[in-house]
């Protein structure tokens, strides 16, 4: 015969042992949350930092083709421009590529960021709402 507490039954004795269980869950994600929040939040930071980068690449490749064109339609160039100002259009077309792949990117880690933010809040409301007693 299996000794048991008097004072608690077997169900109460899987009740302790699951909030154990469920507490020790809790804490692991926190700790998962706090440890991955900020390192998101920075990702997402240069992921920014990194598209107003592409835009302004691109704004800047638009004007020196515009330029190029200029040059080459006000004047006679000994060189010709016209490869010049496909090879801008093409960087212009993978600085635009870049700059969507990125903007996929920061999506998804919004999209994380938020779900982070939203366990984080349920945990903690979980963990502050008064938890009821075991049944009588």
């Amino acid at each position: 015969m299996a000794d048991t507490n008097p004072s608690q039954s077997p169900s109460s004795v899987e009740e302790s042992t699951d909030s154990l269980d469920s507490r020790t869950r809790d804490a692991v994600t926190d700790g998962l949350v706090d440890l991955l929040k900020p390192a998101v939040e920075e990702i997402d930071d240069r992921v920014k930092t990194v598209r107003d980068s592409q835009v302004e690449l691109r704004q800047q490749i638009d004007c020196l083709a515009d330029d190029l064109k200029k040059i080459a339609e006000q004047q006679a160039v000994p060189v010709d421009l016209e490869p010049y100002v496909k090879k801008l259009n093409n960087s212009r077309r993978r600085v635009m590529l870049v700059n969507n792949i990125l903007q996929n990117v920061q999506e998804r880690l919004t999209k994380l960021y938020n779900n982070v933010s939203k366990e984080t809040a349920r945990r903690k409301t979980l963990l502050d709402s008064p938890s009821p007693g075991p049944p009588h």
